[in-house]
């Protein structure tokens, strides 16, 4: 499942280095109660409330934990708080497809008692809060609970002033704008535990329309691992052929040629080069990939919300996020340098194209210099 998620992860969600030091640790013992995860589908989560968890700050920082202890805090956090209103705590949901989102979710619910909503917030991972469909959906984003590895836990409540008659600001935009600073605090250390948008099963439905997501990593996951993609021309038809997912291949295989990463305010920011002689392609990143450039084209290949996917040839893993593919020294990792790889844009689902998670992809992508319209992958050039 953790590779699935990290090729649908458009780069970002988490690395599989982070995923991996805590799959190790699941096991029935001291620390969790059971080795099992249990995974419903959306329209079966009705016996009590849902929570979306996660591990927030920058991939680079949370490489090394092994215990999710911060989001177990934050949930435990929400869990008490719906048992003073009377409410039951039953599930949880990722924010995002990735593979640190997926893993999450599935050790909070293991160690808690709860189980996964086979559902996220966007198909892909998201680089902020508002592109998130909970978000779209109206969903309170509080209470909001931060706890960091040292057990220290920030609640946040936010409430908008009433309207004006001007555009309001999203509530959750000002809850992004308020956790951010927190991480920069020295007992959080770039990376918490968070737990918010408490949902009760009436809001849940509308809040995840994006359907399916842990089983589809779970099935391209399987693929992988059992060898049956080995080539991107592969992946493109297990796309097609398993899960009617129409990708294109935007660049390559080509050479693995560099990669260049700072870590601030919560975010890794940093861009990855493919070289084809004398042509490179060059991935642009918040976290999670966003906009992809050709040197020998006059417009953008892709651009979010289409998720923007590597695959790497050849022997050994196959699927990395961007963190995984900067080293020690914030370096493309000598471990892939050389390797062809393939740059994969997959269609962004309905609920990302329009309203507040389009613009706030907009927005981002004009952070990047890209002042552009969005640029559907699936369309032709001459409708996007």
């Amino acid at each position: 499942m953790l590779q699935g998620a990290c090729f649908f992860g458009s780069g970002g969600g988490g690395t599989m280095i982070s995923a991996r030091h805590l799959a190790a640790n699941f096991r029935s013992g001291d620390y969790y109660p059971t080795d099992k995860v249990r995974v419903v589908d959306a329209d079966e989560a009705t016996d009590g409330d849902c929570v979306m968890v996660a591990y927030m700050g920058a991939p680079d920082a949370i490489n090394q934990v092994q215990w999710p202890n911060g989001p177990v805090e934050a949930a435990l956090a929400a869990r008490q708080r719906l048992e003073s209103q009377g409410r039951k705590l039953a599930y949880v949901a990722a924010p995002e497809s990735g593979a640190l989102g997926f893993v999450v979710a599935g050790l909070v619910a293991a160690k808690l008692g709860l189980a996964v909503v086979d559902a996220d917030g966007a198909g892909r991972a998201v680089p902020s809060l508002p592109m998130l469909t909970y978000a779209a959906a109206g969903v309170p984003p509080t209470p909001a609970f931060l706890a960091g590895e040292s057990g220290l836990c920030v609640e946040l409540g936010v409430r908008m002033p009433p309207p004006d008659g001007k555009p309001q600001e999203d509530v959750s935009t000002v809850v992004e704008q308020m956790l951010r600073p927190i991480l920069t605090n020295p007992q959080f250390g770039q990376f918490g535990g968070l737990a918010m948008w408490i949902m009760s099963p009436e809001q849940l439905g509308g809040a995840l329309p994006v359907r399916g997501t842990l089983s589809r990593a779970l099935k391209l996951g399987r693929a992988l691992q059992g060898g049956e993609v080995r080539t991107a021309e592969a992946m493109l038809d297990f796309l097609r052929r398993e899960l009617d997912i129409k990708g294109k291949l935007v660049f390559g295989p080509a050479t693995l040629a560099s990669s260049e990463v700072t870590t601030a305010g919560g975010f890794d920011l940093g861009k990855v080069s493919l070289e084809d002689g004398e042509r490179r392609c060059t991935v642009l990143y918040q976290n999670e990939s966003l906009l992809a450039w050709d040197s020998a084209v006059s417009h953008p290949l892709a651009t979010a919300p289409d998720a923007i996917s590597y695959f790497v040839e050849g022997d050994g893993q196959h699927v990395f996020s961007n963190g995984d593919l900067s080293g020690d020294d914030h370096g493309l990792d000598p471990a892939v340098r050389g390797r062809k790889a393939a740059v994969i844009a997959l269609p962004a689902a309905a609920p990302l194209r329009k309203g507040l998670i389009l613009q706030s992809f907009a927005d981002e992508l004009a952070q990047l210099g890209y002042l552009g319209p969005y640029a559907p992958v699936d369309a032709g050039r001459e409708g996007a």
